[in-house]
């Protein structure tokens, strides 16, 4: 399904909220309620939400945002993001890179790279990256997780942890005011966090939209990045642990007109 820009404003308040209603949206827009419902029986045919009386909410109000649904939030944002942290990377790097829609896009940041050994147990960052010759891609063992294509499970935590690589790249899907960094998914958490035992610089790629979400997993904290790659920081609590731990917070500057 194409989304338009209306539709992907819509998915992006549901994930920020889990809910919407018609009467907002049709406000906050500038559209009859018609039109509202039509995007919304839209949304909801192509299986991105859930319709309910009077408006819509999140596939599962308790767990992640449907992936197709993901890519399409704040894309732009994620693109800057990946290119920004593709440049923290040199040539001839080993890197780890986990599961997540933002570290996809930066993969395709890094597709014309030399030298790189590339270890995910993310299948789409291996898809991205394997026709380039110049690299070398290694991807974990484990159960291939039907949604998303990453690989979770005791086996691909054994198989992350026979390397020590001087970068990994990790995604988040939500970040606290505390700092703790979020996901859905234990077996998910698990394999993040053998990526960051195991990780001499740990570049962490999260769009704004992660300080206004909600996850019960913890993969751990701030304090324990050493480079947060962002499009922007408008909370202080964060800004303060970035600066109290010494972690380098960069931000794109996307704008909402880009």
């Amino acid at each position: 399904m194409h989304l338009g820009k209306r539709q992907k404003s819509i998915l992006d308040e549901i994930l920020k909220t889990g809910h919407v209603t018609v009467d907002d949206l049709s406000a906050r827009f500038g559209v009859s309620p018609q039109t509202i419902r039509t995007d919304l029986r839209e949304l909801g045919e192509a299986g991105k939400l859930v319709r309910v009386h009077g408006g819509a909410h999140a596939v599962d109000g308790k767990k992640n945002v449907e992936y197709e649904a993901r890519r399409q939030i704040a894309a732009a944002e994620k693109i800057a993001i990946g290119k920004r942290a593709a440049q923290l990377i040199p040539n001839n790097a080993s890197l780890f890179v986990n599961i997540g829609t933002t570290t996809e896009a930066f993969s395709d940041a890094i597709i014309g790279r030399t030298g790189l050994m590339v270890i995910t147990n993310n299948i789409n960052v291996a898809s991205r990256l394997h026709a380039n010759s110049a690299n070398e891609i290694i991807l974990a063992g484990g159960v291939v997780r039907p949604s998303d294509g990453g690989v979770v499970g005791e086996a691909a935590i054994d198989f992350i942890n026979q390397f020590k690589v001087d970068y990994a790249v990790i995604g988040a899907s939500a970040i606290d005011n505390d700092g703790s960094i979020l996901d859905f998914d234990f077996r998910e958490v698990r394999a993040a966090q053998a990526i960051i035992a195991n990780a001499r610089h740990v570049i962490l790629v999260a769009d704004s939209t992660k300080f206004e979400r909600k996850a019960p997993v913890r993969i751990g904290h701030l304090s324990q990045v050493d480079t947060f790659v962002t499009d922007r920081v408008s909370n202080t609590a964060i800004r303060d642990i970035c600066s109290e731990a010494d972690v380098r917070l960069l931000e794109v500057g996307i704008s909402d007109s880009d």
